[in-house]
């Protein structure tokens, strides 16, 4: 049975979650990106509850920052360290002290935090499996050096802006709802009317917060003024995912190019990619159906 429930984390931390299944079921842990919610999950939710497929205890929050979630106006408050300390805590107040999830499904920004969890507390979750977000090595390497990836991500220095809550605002949210679009410009058919009022009223709560996830973060294209990640370094202690891990990767993705793909078997060693050919970076929207059966056979996988 799917519902809604607010989790105050030790820390003060509140989040908003979606959930479907039993508590005291093993927990799949579904973490969404940018400029999304926790609805995105919905169906996955439900169809993973289901004894059939495995009854699940089945959680998605709204990060900080997003939705009806804890939203702090400090953008310190957006930094790793704390996003890390979200999840470990909402895995201890699902979970159980001691016993670790199922598996952590990410995208995006979702993802960007499940790889640095998954690095820094292993012990947490049995699996990782990931939607379109990249390894923090590999996203490093390519600001850095791939003059098409940096072209790929200036819209990041917009969303830094301290207007860009405004601008994303006007005229019924219009730059965000291109976001979706095809290369073409028109918008994708997974994009109904109802879809569109679910995005509505998640931005209609404010957007400060899940652009402040930009502004904390100095992974972004090199410019004048602004050396982005030509001024990180993370060392290899920080990048070895030693926990089983699925990559879906849609390969249309016009934000994340399939460069970033490149070694990650030498940091991800039990490393499952499947790259998806005709998806771009909304594949949870455009391919469910690929979603579930990829992670179906991943969570009966040895």
């Amino acid at each position: 049975m799917s519902a809604r429930i607010d989790i105050t984390l030790p820390h003060g931390t509140r989040l908003h979650c979606h959930t479907a299944g039993e508590r005291g079921r093993p927990v799949l842990l579904f973490l969404h990106g940018f400029p999304e919610g926790a609805f995105i999950w919905d169906g996955l939710l439900d169809h993973f509850a289901q004894p059939a497929h495995g009854g699940y205890r089945c959680v998605a929050p709204y990060l900080r920052g997003f939705g009806a979630s804890s939203s702090p106006t400090d953008v310190a408050a957006y930094r790793p360290k704390f996003l890390v300390q979200d999840l470990a805590a909402l895995i201890a107040a699902e979970c159980g002290e001691g016993t670790p999830l199922e598996c952590l499904v990410a995208h995006d920004w979702g993802g960007a935090v499940a790889w640095n969890l998954a690095n820094q507390h292993p012990q947490l979750l049995r699996r990782l499996a990931i939607v379109n977000s990249p390894h923090p090595g590999a996203f490093v390497r390519e600001l850095q050096h791939n003059a098409a990836q940096q072209a790929a991500s200036q819209y990041m220095h917009f969303l830094c802006r301290p207007d860009a809550e405004a601008l994303l605002a006007e005229n019924d949210f219009r730059r965000l709802f291109a976001f979706f679009n095809a290369p073409d410009g028109t918008p994708p058919p997974w994009l109904t009317e109802a879809v569109r009022q679910q995005y509505r009223a998640l931005w209609q709560q404010g957007l400060t917060g899940a652009c402040n996830y930009y502004r904390a973060s100095p992974l972004r294209p090199p410019r004048e003024g602004d050396p982005g990640a030509a001024a990180v370094s993370l060392p290899e202690s920080m990048l070895q995912v030693a926990v089983p891990t699925l990559v879906l990767w849609g390969m249309d993705d016009p934000a994340l190019l399939p460069g970033l793909l490149d070694g990650l078997p030498g940091w991800v060693p039990k490393l499952q990619l499947q790259q998806v050919a005709g998806a771009s970076h909304w594949l949870v929207h455009e391919q469910p159906e690929r979603l579930v059966r990829a992670l179906g056979d991943f969570l009966l996988a040895s």
